[in-house]
């Protein structure tokens, strides 16, 4: 019923900079929260960021002024713009939402497929 679109991962050097992307489409009546999520090798699955409709941002600490998430509310878009990549930000990223769908009265998470980000030299 809610499909997720990922773009934008790849190969980067230390210092570059990636932008991600998430689209959401389907029977979408509301959506409560987007974000995104990473999980490196033998690692659990971590928040990035997150932007929550009336809630703001939050960020983890270790991409604090590097990574800045925006929101396009009318296209169910969000965005990731990572700058001063480091190689401790390689991993999987994953698109999060939390959405109400028509005919449904609670609000469920959906996850991307995921895409891969490589910082290396």
């Amino acid at each position: 019923q809610v499909q997720l679109v990922e773009s934008g991962g790849g190969l980067v050097q230390p210092g570059g900079s990636l932008r991600l992307s998430c689209a959401a489409s389907g029977s979408i009546l509301s959506i409560k929260t987007m974000g995104w999520y990473r999980q490196a090798p033998g690692k659990q699955r971590e928040l990035v960021a997150a932007d929550t409709s009336g809630g703001g941002t939050n960020y983890a600490d270790s991409v604090k002024g590097r990574f800045t998430i925006s929101r396009d509310f009318a296209k169910n878009t969000v965005d990731l713009q990572m700058n001063s990549l480091k190689p401790e930000d390689t991993a999987v990223y994953y698109c999060n939402v939390e959405v109400r769908t028509y005919g449904s009265i609670k609000y469920l998470s959906r996850w991307g497929q995921g895409t891969q980000v490589t910082v290396s030299s």
